[in-house]
C-alpha cells in the first residue's frame, strides 16, 4: 500500500513539475493590414472649358465640388477604391496672389499638431509657366498628407489637397498614399494653363 501511495505521489509530482517547468513561448502575431492591390498606371487627358488641363488616372473619376457650387472650376479627383480624393480649387488672381499663398500656408500649418514633419518642394516649369510648391506632411494621424499649389504668378492659382474619407491611420494607408503621390506628381508634370 505504501508503494502504491508512493507511486501516486511520484506520478502527481512528475505531472506538477512537468507543467511548471514548461515555458510559455506563446507570442501573438503582430497586427497586420490587408494587402492592397494597386491598379495599373494609365492616364487620360482632362481637357474641357476649364482654364487648365492635366492628365489623370483612368481608375479615378472627376466630379464637381458639391460644396462650392458657385466655383465652376473646383473639382475633386476621386479614388473610389481607396476612399480618397484630391480636392482642387481654382481662383483668378487679381493683385491678390500673396493672399492665396498665405491661405495655402495657413491650411498646411493647421496640420502641425498631428504632423511629425512638413517637407516642401518647389515646382518650376518655365516652358509651361507653371510654378508652385508641394507640401509633404508626415505623421500617422494627419488628415492630409500631400498638398500643393500651382500658379502662373499673374492670372491663375490652383490649390489641391489629398484627403481620405477614413479615420487617419497613415501607417496602414502609406502604400495608397505613395501610389496616389505618384499620380499627383504626374498631374503636376502634365499640368498646363490654357491661353498662355
Amino acid at each position: 500500500m505504501i508503494k502504491k501511495n508512493l507511486l501516486h505521489i511520484f506520478c502527481a509530482l512528475t505531472i506538477i513539475f512537468s507543467l511548471l517547468s514548461c515555458e510559455n513561448n506563446y507570442m501573438p502575431r503582430p497586427r497586420g493590414y490587408y494587402r492592397i492591390d494597386m491598379p495599373k498606371k494609365e492616364y487620360i487627358k482632362f481637357d474641357s472649358t476649364f482654364p487648365y488641363t492635366f492628365y489623370y488616372p483612368v481608375y479615378t473619376k472627376i466630379v464637381a465640388d458639391k460644396y462650392s457650387k458657385n466655383q465652376p472650376f473646383w473639382i475633386n479627383i476621386e479614388y473610389p477604391e481607396f476612399k480618397g480624393s484630391i480636392h482642387i480649387s481654382y481662383k483668378k488672381i487679381n493683385n491678390n496672389l500673396n493672399d492665396y499663398l498665405e491661405d495655402t500656408r495657413t491650411l498646411v500649418m493647421k496640420h502641425i499638431p498631428k504632423a511629425t514633419s512638413i517637407g516642401e518642394k518647389i515646382i518650376i516649369n518655365k516652358p509651361e509657366n507653371v510654378y508652385g510648391k508641394i507640401y509633404n506632411i508626415e505623421g500617422n494621424a494627419t488628415a492630409s498628407t500631400y498638398q500643393f499649389y500651382l500658379t502662373d504668378s499673374t492670372d491663375n492659382f490652383l490649390r489641391a489637397a489629398l484627403y481620405f474619407n477614413v479615420e487617419p491611420n497613415n501607417d496602414s494607408l502609406q502604400p495608397v498614399i505613395d501610389f496616389i503621390k505618384d499620380d499627383i506628381d504626374y498631374f503636376i508634370e502634365t499640368f498646363k494653363w490654357k491661353g498662355i
